[in-house]
C-alpha cells in the first residue's frame, strides 16, 4: 500500500511539472524514461536534464539592438597565460631542487573530435610548462577492465602525480566505476567522490577542486568582482561544472540559485543575479533580457556551428548571446577564450599541487 500510494504521488509530481512553465520538451520524453527510483531514502527522483532548444536560429541570436556594448571582456586566455608562466617557472624550480618534475597521464576512450582536441590542447600546454604528459587512447568499443587496468598502471607510477580520464566515455562503459578506480592523490580532475564530498562541506578540504569551476572562480577574482553576499545564479546541475561552481561560491559567500531543465521562470529568477555562470550546453540559451543591468556573466558553454568563412570550418558558441548579453552585463567571458583557456590552466596547477605533496616541495 506505502509503494502504491507513493508511486502515484510521484506520478502527480511529474505530471504537474510537465503541464507547468519549465524547461521539459514533453511528457512523452519523461514518460518514456527509467526515471522512477526508489531508493531506501527520500534522496531524489532520478529526472534527467533534457534542455530543449533555446532559438530555431542557434548561429545568430542577436536582436535588433544599437546600444554599444558596455561590458568589460573578461581574457581568459590572457589571465590563463599569466597562470602558466607561474606554472613553468615552479616546474622549473622544481626540476632544479630535487630533479623530477610533475606528471599528467590522460585516457582517452574513442575518437570525437572535441576529444581529441581536448586531449591535444592539453598535451601542448603540458609541454609549454615542462609537465611530463602520457595519453593511453583506447578505440570506442573497448573493454572496461582494460580502461581501468591502464588506471591501475598510472595509479602505482610515482612519477605520475594526475591521472584524467577524458570525459564523455562512451555508454558502454561505467562512469562511476571507472572514476572511483582513480588514486584520490591523483584525481586531478577533482571528480573523486571523497573530493566532491569534502568540497561539500565545511570546514573540509577537497585535496583537488574541479578545473572549470575553479577556473570561473579565478575568472571572477582576478577580474575583481566581488562574490561575498552577491546573489549567484549556476544554470546547468551537472557533477563536472554546475555543482562543483555552485559549491565553491558558496564557499565564498555568494547566496547561490541552481537552474535545471525543470525550473520554472528561468529568466526571471536569472534576472535577480548579480553573477551567473552558465553551463547548460544550450546554444544561446541566456538572452539579453535574462540579465539585470550591471551582471557579472560566466559562459562555460561550447558549441560549433558550421562557419565556411572560418579556418576549421566552425566557430564557436556558448550558452549566452553574446551580442545581447554584452550590452547589458557590466562584465563577460567571451566564446572561446573565455573559461576554456581557465580549465586548462587548472588542470596544470591541480597538477603541480599533486607533484608538491608527492615531493614535499614548497
Amino acid at each position: 500500500m506505502m509503494i502504491v500510494r507513493r508511486t502515484r504521488v510521484i506520478t502527480n509530481i511529474i505530471s504537474r511539472r510537465v503541464n507547468s512553465n519549465c524547461f521539459t520538451t514533453s511528457s512523452s520524453t519523461i514518460s518514456s524514461s527509467p526515471i522512477l527510483k526508489f531508493p531506501s531514502s527520500l534522496l531524489s527522483l532520478d529526472l534527467p536534464d533534457i534542455w530543449p532548444p533555446s532559438s530555431p536560429a542557434v548561429t545568430n541570436c542577436c536582436t535588433a539592438n544599437d546600444q554599444p556594448s558596455a561590458a568589460l571582456v573578461i581574457d581568459g586566455k590572457l589571465i590563463a597565460d599569466e597562470i602558466r608562466l607561474r606554472i613553468a617557472e615552479q616546474v622549473r624550480r622544481m626540476k632544479d631542487s630535487v630533479g623530477k618534475v610533475p606528471g599528467l597521464a590522460v585516457i582517452l576512450v574513442g575518437d570525437r573530435r572535441d576529444s581529441l582536441t581536448y586531449v591535444r590542447n592539453k598535451v601542448i600546454a603540458c609541454e609549454d610548462a615542462g609537465i611530463k604528459s602520457l595519453v593511453t587512447q583506447f578505440p570506442q568499443n573497448c573493454n572496461q577492465d582494460d580502461v581501468i587496468r591502464a588506471l591501475s598502471t598510472f595509479n602505482e607510477d610515482p612519477s605520475i602525480h594526475g591521472i584524467l580520464v577524458q570525459l564523455p566515455l562512451p555508454q558502454h562503459l561505467n562512469e562511476e566505476k571507472i572514476l572511483n578506480a582513480l588514486k584520490l592523490e591523483k584525481d586531478v580532475d577533482g571528480f573523486h567522490p571523497l573530493n566532491m564530498g569534502n568540497l561539500a562541506m565545511r570546514g573540509r578540504e577537497p585535496l583537488f577542486i574541479p578545473c572549470t569551476p575553479k577556473g570561473c572562480i579565478e575568472l571572477l577574482i582576478r577580474s575583481s568582482v566581488e562574490i561575498m553576499g552577491k546573489n549567484a545564479v549556476v544554470i546547468g546541475r551537472s557533477n563536472i561544472v554546475g555543482l562543483p561552481t555552485s559549491l565553491l561560491l558558496q564557499r565564498h559567500h555568494a547566496t547561490v540559485t541552481i537552474l535545471h531543465a525543470l525550473t520554472k521562470n528561468p529568466e526571471q529568477i536569472t534576472r535577480e543575479a548579480d553573477i551567473v555562470v552558465t553551463a547548460s550546453g544550450v546554444p544561446n540559451l541566456v538572452r539579453g533580457n535574462w540579465l539585470k543591468p550591471g551582471a557579472v556573466v560566466i559562459d562555460v558553454g561550447t558549441f560549433p556551428v558550421e562557419d565556411p568563412s572560418c579556418e576549421n570550418g566552425y566557430r564557436l558558441i556558448g550558452d549566452v548571446c553574446y551580442e545581447e548579453a554584452s550590452k547589458v552585463a557590466s562584465a563577460i567571458t567571451p566564446v572561446p577564450g573565455g573559461v576554456g583557456p581557465m580549465t586548462i590552466a587548472m588542470l596544470l596547477s591541480n597538477t603541480l599541487d599533486s607533484a608538491k605533496r608527492a615531493y614535499d616541495f614548497t
